[in-house]
C-alpha cells in the first residue's frame, strides 16, 4: 500500500508507478466492499470537486458526482459553455481561482490537440490535484475501472490475452484516448496486449513505444495488428470500440468516409466465438449498437460492460480519498 499521495494529479497513469496504482486498485475494493455492505465512508467530509467539462457526458459525470456524494462532499458542475471561458478565461486561471474555491479539479476536454495541454496548463496553476475525466490522448480513470474488472472477472492479468481493438461507429469521430490507456496500462500488469486497428487508424507512435517498453519490463507483450478476427482469436479479453483517424486526416468528415471501407468491423456472435471460450467482452459505453457491436454480444453472458460501468465509481473514489 503506498501512500503519501495527497496532492497529487491524475493525469495519466503512466505517470503513477505501478505501486501506486495497486494501492488505487486496493482502496476501490475496499470502497466497493463498503458501499455493497452499506458502511459509511465519509473520507471527504466538506471538501468540493469542481467538475469542468468541455465535452458531453453520462458516466463521468454521474459516477464522480455519486462518488463525491459517497465521501461526504460536494462535486460542483461547471459547463463550459455556460461560463466566462468562451470570453476571455484563460486555463491559468482556471487553476489559480478553482483551485482556490475547490479540492479538487476534474476536467473532461476531448478536443484534438488541445485538450491534454489544456488540463496540464490548468494543473500547472492549480494549488489542489487535477484529474483527467478524459482528453484527446488519456481516460485514465476508464483505464484504472477496466483493469480493476479484468482482475475481478480473470484474475491477475498477467499472461492473459487482450485485445484492443477499433471497430466501427458510425455516430460520431471518437477520441484515441480509451486505446492509448488501455495499452499503456495493461503492458504494465504483464498482459500480452493486442492494439488491432485498420492502417489508417493508427494511434499516437510514441505512446505505443512506451506501452512496448512497458511490456518488455514487465514481461508481458505488445503486438499491433490490421485482422480484426486475428486480435479476437483466442483473447482471453476482447475490448473493441471505435476511434478517430486523427493521424490520418484531422478533418471529422474523412475520418468517418474512411471509417466506412470497415463497417464489417463489428463484434457480433461469429467473432466472439474466435476468442477463448471463456473470454468476457469489454466496452467504456456508449456503443453503436448493431454497428460497433451486435445486441447478442453487448447483452450476452460474456458481456461485463456493466460491472465495467460501476467500477468507474469506485475507482475514481479511490483515486479522490487517496488524493484530495
Amino acid at each position: 500500500m503506498r501512500t503519501g499521495l495527497r496532492g497529487r494529479d491524475l493525469i495519466t497513469t503512466q505517470e503513477w508507478t505501478k505501486g501506486e496504482l495497486d494501492s488505487v486498485m486496493e482502496v476501490a475494493l475496499d470502497l466497493k466492499r463498503r458501499r455493497a455492505l452499506g458502511q459509511p465512508h465519509a473520507l471527504l467530509e466538506d471538501r468540493v470537486l469542481a467538475m469542468l467539462f468541455f465535452f458531453s457526458s453520462t458516466r463521468t459525470r454521474a459516477s464522480f458526482e455519486a462518488g463525491m456524494a459517497q465521501l461526504g462532499g460536494h462535486a460542483q458542475f461547471i459547463e463550459s459553455s455556460t461560463t466566462q471561458i468562451a470570453h476571455g478565461d484563460t486555463a491559468k486561471e482556471i487553476g489559480e481561482i478553482l483551485g482556490r474555491y475547490n479540492d479538487g479539479l476534474a476536467i473532461r476536454h476531448c478536443d484534438w490537440g488541445v485538450g491534454n495541454r489544456y488540463i496540464r496548463e490548468v494543473a500547472e496553476a492549480s494549488r489542489v490535484p487535477v484529474f483527467n475525466m478524459q482528453c484527446d490522448l488519456f481516460h485514465p480513470f476508464q483505464a484504472l475501472a477496466d483493469l480493476l474488472t479484468i482482475i475481478e472477472e480473470k484474475g491477475d492479468p498477467r499472461g492473459l490475452t487482450i485485445d484492443v481493438s477499433w471497430a466501427y461507429a458510425s455516430s460520431y469521430q471518437k477520441p484515441m484516448s480509451v486505446p492509448i490507456s488501455l495499452i499503456l496500462l495493461l503492458t504494465r500488469y504483464g498482459a500480452n496486449v493486442r492494439l488491432t486497428r485498420p492502417p489508417e487508424f493508427r494511434v499516437v507512435p510514441g505512446f505505443v513505444e512506451q506501452a512496448a517498453a512497458n511490456a518488455a519490463a514487465s514481461g508481458g507483450s505488445l503486438e499491433v495488428l490490421e485482422d480484426f478476427d486475428a486480435g479476437f482469436t483466442g483473447a482471453d479479453v476482447v475490448y473493441p470500440k471505435s476511434w478517430g483517424c486523427m493521424l490520418e486526416t484531422e478533418d471529422l468528415a474523412a475520418s468517418a468516409e474512411i471509417g466506412k471501407r470497415y463497417s464489417d468491423w463489428i463484434a457480433d456472435e461469429p467473432r466472439l466465438a474466435l476468442a477463448a471460450e471463456d473470454a468476457i467482452y469489454m466496452h467504456c459505453l456508449p456503443a453503436d449498437r448493431g454497428v460497433e457491436v451486435a445486441d447478442a454480444v453487448i447483452d450476452g453472458p460474456q458481456s461485463v460492460v456493466y460491472d465495467e460501468a460501476e467500477n468507474r465509481l469506485h475507482v475514481q473514489k479511490a483515486v479522490m480519498a487517496l488524493t484530495m
